[in-house]
């Protein structure tokens, strides 16, 4: 009767503490395993160009201002009911491809195993997921992902192969591409001038829409010309300029804003600084580009001019290494991100500076 008597009281208690941290705040960190600053790039010796901040895992990354006294409080309560590890299993990305960054300091990953976009909301301390591409239809294959007009977000489906189109709480807003996208992975646009760039990969070209989602043209054609696409994958548009992942041709082609070939960056071959498999690019406002070498696990940096720098990684989940890694973004305090595919993470770098 006693013990009856002392479980009730402890049931009572939870219940209590439960009601009192419904209010719960949370914040997120990059660094939960308070590991920032504990790698920089160039090593030791040299003059640091890169820091590692952290990574983006999930719900993980949702820290309670209180010491997340309602966590434990649903522990006991699971305990003392016999259920004793329900409720533990996290939210998480899985298998992470793509990201951005917006203006209020949100970042979102598109993730192929989750079938969903992740919204890890900094401001507000909450992690969504979403993944309605459409009313009664999910996402299903979610590669690219860019800022649209008038605060939308869009994302390139590779399996339903389309342009959704989200407004900034994810509800469904419309879709473009049905009937002209083979297999839609990468997405750029330029906000400037209202064109929306989308990597067709298995039409081996880029095709570009205004920001109503009509076709205006298409860049590119297969081959291995200075016109040539090979599979492309991820884009990036950045100081006017088109940045294409051109995979199985392992290069990255560049093209100014209307389309004209600029040059191309990189080649094949098996040294730091060669491309066997590049996937994501993008560019800093230093002029320094990024290409992700996902075949050898390494985030690459070239000046604008095209010279190799140095490399980020190599094959592992330790700090700095990745396992097949797949998109590179940035955002506007000079944070470098890398869609660790198969680690199932976002690596956050930051950028140091030239000099």
């Amino acid at each position: 009767m006693n013990s009856l008597r002392a479980m009730l009281a402890a049931l009572i208690s939870v219940v209590l503490l439960l009601a009192g941290c419904a209010d719960t705040k949370y914040v997120m960190q990059f660094d939960v395993e308070r590991q920032a600053g504990a790698r920089v790039w160039p090593p030791e010796g040299e003059t640091p160009r890169y820091r590692y901040l952290g990574q983006l895992t999930g719900e993980e990354n949702l820290v309670a201002e209180d010491g997340d006294r309602r966590g434990a409080a649903l522990k006991l309560f699971y305990w003392l009911v016999g259920l004793a590890g329900l409720g533990e299993e996290k939210i998480t990305l899985k298998r992470p491809q793509s990201g951005m960054t917006d203006e209020q300091g949100r970042i979102y990953v598109t993730d192929v195993s989750n079938h969903a976009v992740f919204v890890f909301d900094q401001p507000a301390g909450k992690l969504h997921v979403w993944t309605t591409a459409q009313e009664n239809r999910r996402f299903v294959t979610p590669v690219g992902i860019a800022p649209g007009p008038a605060g939308q977000i869009l994302v390139a489906d590779a399996e339903l192969g389309q342009v959704f189109r989200l407004t900034p709480d994810g509800k469904p807003a419309g879709s473009f591409g049905g009937g002209v996208l083979n297999r839609p992975t990468g997405l750029a646009r330029d906000a400037r001038r209202g064109r929306i760039y989308v990597a067709d990969t298995h039409a081996h070209a880029v095709k570009v829409f205004d920001d109503d989602g009509s076709l205006l043209e298409t860049i590119g054609k297969r081959g291995e010309d200075d016109a040539g696409l090979n599979f492309p994958t991820h884009l990036a548009f950045v100081g006017d300029q088109l940045y294409v992942s051109d995979s199985m041709n392992a290069r990255v082609q560049i093209f100014d804003a209307q389309g004209k070939f600029i040059r191309s960056l990189g080649q094949r071959g098996l040294y730091y600084g060669n491309f066997t498999r590049p996937k994501g690019v993008t560019a800093d406002d230093a002029g320094n580009i990024y290409v992700v070498e996902s075949y050898y696990d390494n985030l690459l940096v070239f000046n604008q001019e095209g010279r190799f720098l140095m490399p980020i990684g190599g094959t592992g989940k330790d700090i700095g290494q990745f396992y097949l890694p797949s998109g590179v973004w940035r955002d506007a305090q000079g944070r470098i991100y890398v869609a660790d595919m198969f680690n199932g993470r976002v690596v956050i770098f930051q950028f140091l500076g030239n000099t």
